[in-house]
């Protein structure tokens, strides 16, 4: 079984995007782990004879500070509790604490958490303070639509109109990265982009039974750029490996991403004659330059070997790769290399094997990469990236059922939930929608 299989795989490669949505992500103050707050905190509700109140750990603030606001004494752990399940000393702020109230009771008795995706935790007063116990979450899925034109880049598209009800700021954040992932051998996600390209994308949202909503999985993506359409489906086999696919049922995943870091611009592209920025002689330029800020991490484009790893010269720190097939690649003016990334140790496609520096002959932070074949530098973007690996003919039928599937949802799947902006606009325009 090939590596495309490989569940949770997260390449990287769409770094184009990361413009928009890294800066959306630092305003958001995303850290990439849970518990994030739910998109609605309601003040009260009643839930079988208890009323339930919900508050958030605020900045500085401490447990204590938080029960003291509920009406609480100072909290106490009971000895029973193991700081591994609950350390009040760890906790960050904007996690939601649901306090629970009987009716006849004027102070509450039970505190309930998420402290992950799948596990609760639940506070019981107990005669020498609170008891943590750990509590299973229990999910429901359900499939939701968004459909859209992007006039900037794919996070503003998801984010402008997109509600925090239906999903969260982080959730879509996640959404972005995700949709650039599934295409990230098919667009580069900066430069291929127009005004009026459009993408429709079915994914799920996951409903806790107390109404927490997050986001899950992307399922099918149908992308319009250039007036050139990309479709993709996610196909899970027997044996619980994920990938996804196109219509013909041929993975996306390609030999080697288009872009191994996220840059915020193409300062110099591969050139028979150009003027060195610091030499001032006019010589080849066998790359492209990456402009990025210290620091970004670089990406394996593809699976291979290490064959270098130091200071070369003008290049400053850099690390070649050796791949199949006669191909080299080549990361130039690192500022340091990952840990782990030596000579002769392989890597893996969006591995990180460095950073953006300005080592050697740079007049500022960027990635000189090169793409090499057989001794000669190409373009990556107009060379042989390698084909797809198809479904496996014994699962076909399957897949085949599910693409069918997912293709209604991608086709016909109008949109049900409705705010300002999202649906169809006059003279058939789409805006932002959404359906589940």
């Amino acid at each position: 079984m090939t590596t495309e299989w490989q569940a949770g795989l997260r390449p990287l490669g769409a770094f184009g995007v990361a413009a928009g949505i890294l800066a959306a992500a630092a305003a958001y103050g995303i850290q990439g782990e849970w518990p994030w707050p739910p998109s609605t905190v309601v003040p009260a509700r009643h839930l079988d004879g208890l009323t339930a109140q919900l508050d958030t750990l605020r900045e500085g603030e401490t447990v204590s500070d938080l029960f003291s606001r509920q009406g609480l004494p100072r909290f106490t752990l009971s000895q029973a509790s193991s700081l591994a399940l609950f350390d009040p000393r760890r906790l960050r702020s904007g996690l939601v604490f649901s306090f629970l109230r009987r009716k006849s009771d004027s102070i509450p008795h039970l505190v309930v958490l998420n402290a992950g995706t799948t596990q609760r935790v639940s506070l019981r007063l107990a005669p020498d303070g609170w008891e943590a116990i750990a509590e299973p979450i229990a999910w429901h899925s359900e499939e939701i639509t968004f459909e859209g034109r992007i006039n900037t880049t794919l996070f503003d598209a998801l984010n402008d109109d997109v509600n925090n009800e239906l999903l969260a700021p982080e959730d879509r954040v996640r959404l972005a990265w995700d949709m650039a992932d599934v295409f990230a051998w098919q667009v580069d996600f900066t430069r291929d982009l127009r005004p009026g390209d459009s993408f429709r994308v079915v994914a799920e949202r996951l409903i806790a039974e107390d109404g927490l909503v997050r986001y899950g999985r992307v399922l099918a993506g149908d992308l319009e750029v250039g007036g050139r359409r990309y479709t993709a489906f996610r196909w899970t086999s027997p044996d619980g490996r994920s990938g996804f696919f196109d219509a013909d049922g041929h993975s996306l995943r390609r030999d080697f991403l288009l872009t191994p870091v996220a840059f915020r611009r193409i300062s110099s592209v591969r050139s028979a004659a150009r003027l060195h920025p610091i030499l001032g002689i006019v010589r080849r330029h066998e790359g492209i330059d990456y402009v990025a800020d210290p620091g970004t991490p670089v990406m394996a484009a593809g699976d291979g070997v290490i064959v270098h790893r130091g200071w070369t010269g003008g290049y400053g720190y850099m690390v070649e790769i050796r791949h199949r097939h006669g191909i080299v690649t080549r990361y130039g003016h690192l500022q340091d290399f990952a840990k782990g990334i030596t000579t002769g140790v392989p890597v893996t496609q969006g591995e990180v094997i460095g950073y953006v520096g300005s080592s050697g002959l740079a007049t500022g932070p960027h990635l000189h990469y090169e793409f090499r074949v057989n001794g000669a530098a190409r373009d990556p973007r107009s060379s042989d990236m390698g084909t797809g690996d198809p479904v496996p003919l014994a699962q076909r039928r399957e897949f085949d059922f599910e693409r069918a599937r997912l293709s209604a949802l991608l086709a016909d799947a109008p949109p049900a939930f409705a705010v300002a902006g999202f649906g169809r606009e006059p003279g058939g325009q789409s805006g932002i929608g959404a359906s589940f």
